[in-house]
């Protein structure tokens, strides 16, 4: 018998993909990467770079919640963007999301994402 358990919800992004939205192993769970889809139509949300990382970030907590955590409960975040430009109003953004520690982070910049997105972040969430 395995050790680890899938994490859903209905309040982010259902995944489009074979994978699970997360997957729960002991206290650790490890987030799939989300993009800034809108759950209710799956599509990327209107707006800006800004109202993109705002709804990653809102993926990312629904998902978090579902799994008995937090974003709080974040120990390493992944970022990836198409335009690394971006990356202080990815600071911006993150400071009114997370307090003191901040999670161990990278940030990448890539050539594409899918759905045409400008950011999708994944992580590690500590929930012991």
């Amino acid at each position: 018998m395995s050790n680890h358990s899938v994490i859903s919800t209905d309040k982010a992004p259902q995944a489009i993909g074979t994978y699970s939205q997360a997957i729960k192993a002991g206290p650790t769970v490890y987030l799939s990467g989300q993009i800034p889809l809108v759950p209710d139509t799956m599509e990327l949300i209107d707006g800006d770079m800004e109202a993109q990382i705002e709804q990653v970030f809102s993926n990312l907590t629904a998902v978090c919640e579902a799994a008995g955590g937090s974003l709080q409960d974040i120990v390493k975040l992944n970022i990836f963007l198409t335009d690394l430009s971006h990356f202080a109003l990815v600071n911006e953004v993150m400071a009114r999301h997370f307090s003191q520690p901040y999670p161990a982070r990278a940030a990448i910049g890539v050539a594409a994402l899918p759905k045409g997105a400008g950011v999708e972040m994944d992580g590690i969430l500590d929930i012991a």
